[in-house]
């Protein structure tokens, strides 16, 4: 089990002045955070495990730089071929009591992962995973879901393809901060790169994606390489922890130290709830949560 430890980050730049608006006029009732999923995709590699990282337009409750997700929505409720654990033993694996919520996050993952990237884990059978999703037909397919054309209940029923949700790893509940103008609810998965996919941007929506390796983008998190190579009007000179969320640095953090993608995924983890709240460290803001402990090398500012 991992360990935890009260751990400090930085309120990113686009969320300051609502941080500041929270203290100054005192505690809310916060908004309703909407039930989102994101997956967390594997790759290893000689210099070590990598995971794809892509740029998010707007400002996103999810970060500037995150993994493919979003919101949970009304088509994930579709009637789709259902192989691996049933939404009952999902629900019991997320600590969910309702096995339809449960259900949602779980569709909603496959779903987004394959909207953004490319990336479908679904096939025939329980066996089998469907092959080659870069050719034109398929970008067409996540445009159409993309601009709400069609739904992906329809892109897998007309190819008889069913969800593989035994190919997805539930790793962890974060719920956005109570002062945030947007709030998501988020359940994060992992899964491995299949055979014969390779990740890709949306055409009309992407910006920027790419695999990079986990512990190089923790070693470096001080710097703004990565902000500066995305080149955004909101990423050049930012460190990663103005990019992305807590969540994500501390997935990145346990990928970096993992011993690869089959250690990482098989890692025993209980799915528990982290949520962010305000905190003043030496008259600064900072986010302050319970999550797993700093690995060996990072900056004290974010470990105690």
């Amino acid at each position: 089990m991992d360990r935890l430890s009260t751990r400090y980050f930085p309120v990113p730049p686009d969320q300051r002045g609502a941080a500041q608006s929270w203290v100054e006029h005192g505690e809310r009732t916060p908004l309703a955070a909407r039930p989102a999923s994101s997956v967390v995709l594997l790759r290893d590699r000689a210099i070590g495990t990598e995971t794809y990282l892509s740029y998010r337009r707007g400002e996103s409750p999810l970060g500037v730089v995150g993994f493919p997700g979003g919101s949970v929505d009304e088509s994930d409720d579709d009637d789709v071929r259902w192989f691996g654990p049933s939404p009952s033993l999902w629900a019991k694996t997320l600590g969910m009591e309702d096995h339809r919520a449960a259900r949602r996050h779980v569709l909603c993952a496959i779903r987004e992962l394959f909207e953004e990237t490319g990336v479908l884990l679904a096939g025939p059978d329980a066996s089998s995973l469907v092959e080659g999703t870069q050719a034109k037909e398929w970008m067409r397919a996540r445009e159409a879901i993309n601009e709400g054309e069609c739904r992906f209940a329809d892109i897998l029923g007309r190819r008889g393809l069913g969800v593989r949700t035994d190919l997805i790893k539930p790793l962890s509940h974060w719920l956005t901060p109570d002062f945030a103008h947007r709030r998501f609810d988020t359940h994060y998965f992992a899964a491995a790169q299949p055979v014969n996919q390779e990740p890709s941007i949306l055409d009309s929506k992407g910006v920027w994606g790419g695999w990079r390796w986990a512990a190089r983008e923790i070693a470096e998190r001080d710097t703004t390489r990565l902000g500066d190579e995305i080149g955004q009007q909101n990423s050049v000179g930012r460190t990663l922890s103005d990019l992305a969320v807590p969540a994500v640095e501390v997935i990145l953090e346990k990928i970096g130290s993992s011993r690869g993608c089959v250690a990482y995924l098989s890692h025993k983890r209980p799915v528990k709830v982290y949520h962010p709240h305000l905190a003043e460290q030496e008259g600064t803001l900072m986010l302050e949560v319970e999550c797993p402990r700093l690995t060996e090398g990072g900056s004290a500012q974010r470990g105690r």
